[in-house]
């Protein structure tokens, strides 16, 4: 059994895997991101105000990783998943991809149509499909590129599939907390001095400067500047 070393962008990096049947098996020490991810999410939401049911939407996240809603729900609440081997994962989330990734007009992509955009015959396709063929990772990687899902979609474990599709769920919170920092900052013109200027640059700068007597002089400027500006009566 051969051996070589392979990167997969996007859903960690599997090194030195043993080529097995046209897979690469990923090594054992790939971590495990999801508790610190759900725990980070959870927090956003929180802080926005935002119910965990629409966070944590499980048919919407089941679409998002690729993971059946039964296996989305036990990893939310703490349980193990679903052992399955990759040929398992790859013929279950394509099957997904082509009930949920669909053409303009509604309708599912035809295995011709897939062939075309992977830059495979059709019978190639078929096989894959079918699951009378293991896909290699340059299948993989075709097959993906085409339904435009991010790398390691078909392939990575349920754990991994499920925190990286909470990660993109958490870059959309934090684009929100963002936007409600501006709109305050519209606001108040003394959020808007802090923001403009930024409280760890004052900070920083104030350090740099030699002696007390210095910083005790931008004290009393700021001072000056945060009594002159009036906040919005209530």
């Amino acid at each position: 059994m051969g051996q070589r070393r392979t990167r997969v962008r996007g859903a960690g990096e599997w090194e030195i895997g043993a080529v097995t049947d046209g897979f690469e098996v990923p090594d054992a020490t790939t971590p495990v991101l999801l508790p610190a991810v759900l725990a980070r999410v959870t927090t956003l939401a929180d802080r926005l105000g935002v119910p965990h049911a629409e966070v944590f939407d499980v048919a919407r996240l089941s679409v998002a990783s690729g993971v059946p809603e039964q296996t989305v729900k036990a990893l939310l609440n703490g349980g193990p998943a679903d052992e399955t081997d990759l040929q398992t994962r790859f013929l279950q989330r394509l099957a997904l991809l082509r009930r949920t990734r669909i053409k303009p007009n509604g309708r599912r992509y035809t295995q011709q149509e897939i062939a075309d955009g992977a830059g495979m015959s059709r019978q190639q396709a078929g096989a894959l499909l079918n699951g009378d063929r293991r896909p290699t990772m340059e299948h993989c990687d075709a097959i993906q590129r085409f339904f435009k899902v991010h790398a390691g979609f078909l392939t990575a474990e349920d754990p991994e599939a499920l925190a990286t599709a909470l990660q993109f769920r958490e870059q959309e919170l934090l684009q929100r907390l963002a936007e409600r920092a501006q709109d305050r900052a519209a606001e108040d013109p003394l959020e808007r001095l802090l923001q403009d200027h930024g409280v760890r640059g004052i900070a920083w700068r104030a350090a740099q400067l030699p002696t007390d007597q210095h910083r005790d002089k931008v004290a009393e400027w700021l001072d000056m500047l945060l009594e002159s500006i009036k906040r919005p009566e209530s």
